[in-house]
């Protein structure tokens, strides 16, 4: 990206090298690495540095930013952060950009600020916008389940977004298979187009596999997007030789701390980044990969602090195929299953 004239110009190149998947049996297309705002887009975190993630990420074909009304930290300053950058020159590319937001966590004070009504949906929808100074998103996702709340009520919330122009499409976050399914007939009943599920999914994390999501949405013609591919950090070489000063774990413990690197966790990193050096790949790439090898997942969202993280990333695209003895290996190493 290049500022010519008082006006940035991105990379011709962009689209070149990047594949697109279809976001279930929609007509929407996401790119198979898509950037993540949870982290490193806060209050904390500097223009000039948020500016450089945003335009390596769509100088490389990443079209996708995914956001939400909570991610910070504060509350609110992701999606803020964005708006100033968009409005810095990158809303003339808005045609070219998936930006998709979300809601369900606690937000703000009092009885309307968390969970899954309409009045909270529908509020937080108008808020983030402000926030982003857009008029729509693309993809509007309630972000978890919320048991206290008629999922009718979620689903209608939903449909009015897409009804009102203020969302192009919805997307279910943190579901499992068998409410997924219950929301899938509802939404389809309203013709609301509900595309895409948003679910943590890693070699470390298996959940949507044991819930019932993975399976659900390969059936129903949905698409996967998946968060935390690289488990906050574990699948790198960061935590090879134990934890580093300049850590995650070191920096800021809210979702990893340093009772998630256990000796056994140790040694299941080295195994999996041998795995990884043999197949000529990085742990990390190799993790990412692993996500994307069969096709039932759309995209895989990363988060990044630097550029060369991002380029990084992309790498593992070069690589999806596994043999059956490297699939084999990783299960036994993650999850301790003598398959050989």
């Amino acid at each position: 990206m290049q500022y010519i004239n008082g006006h940035i110009e991105p990379n011709e190149g962009r689209y070149d090298s990047m594949r697109y998947n279809r976001a279930g049996c929609s007509g929407l297309k996401l790119p198979e690495v898509c950037l993540g705002l949870w982290h490193n887009f806060g209050d904390a975190a500097a223009m000039d540095r948020m500016e450089e993630l945003i335009y390596t990420a769509f100088d490389n074909g990443i079209t996708h930013m995914d956001a939400a009304n909570n991610y910070g930290p504060s509350s609110g300053s992701a999606e803020r952060n964005l708006g100033r950058i968009l409005g810095r020159g990158l809303r003339n590319y808005r045609d070219e950009l998936v930006i998709s937001t979300k809601a369900g966590y606690p937000m703000w004070n009092g009885p309307y600020g968390d969970g899954g009504s309409r009045k909270y949906l529908l509020a937080s929808l108008d808020q983030s916008l402000e926030r982003m100074g857009l008029d729509y998103v693309d993809i509007f996702y309630h972000h978890r389940m919320d048991p206290d709340t008629p999922l009718e009520e979620t689903v209608g919330a939903l449909d009015s977004a897409v009804k009102s122009g203020k969302a192009l499409y919805v997307g279910l976050s943190n579901y499992d298979g068998e409410t997924m399914k219950r929301a899938s007939r509802m939404l389809d009943e309203l013709h609301c187009p509900f595309i895409i599920n948003q679910n943590r999914y890693s070699i470390f994390d298996r959940t949507i596999e044991r819930n019932g999501l993975k399976d659900a949405a390969n059936e129903l013609g949905k698409g996967i997007i998946t968060f935390s591919p690289l488990a906050q950090g574990l699948l790198t070489d960061r935590y090879l030789h134990g934890i580093p000063s300049d850590s995650r774990i070191a920096r800021d413990g809210r979702f990893l701390n340093s009772s998630a690197i256990t000796k056994e966790r140790l040694e299941q990193i080295r195994e999996l980044n041998d795995v990884a050096s043999h197949r000529g790949q990085t742990l990390a790439e190799m993790a990412l990969a692993w996500i994307l090898k069969d096709g039932s997942i759309t995209s895989v969202l990363i988060g990044a602090s630097k550029p060369s993280q991002i380029l990084d990333d992309i790498g593992a695209l070069k690589n999806l195929s596994f043999s059956d003895d490297e699939l084999r290996s990783i299960d036994r190493i993650s999850l301790g299953n003598d398959t050989e």
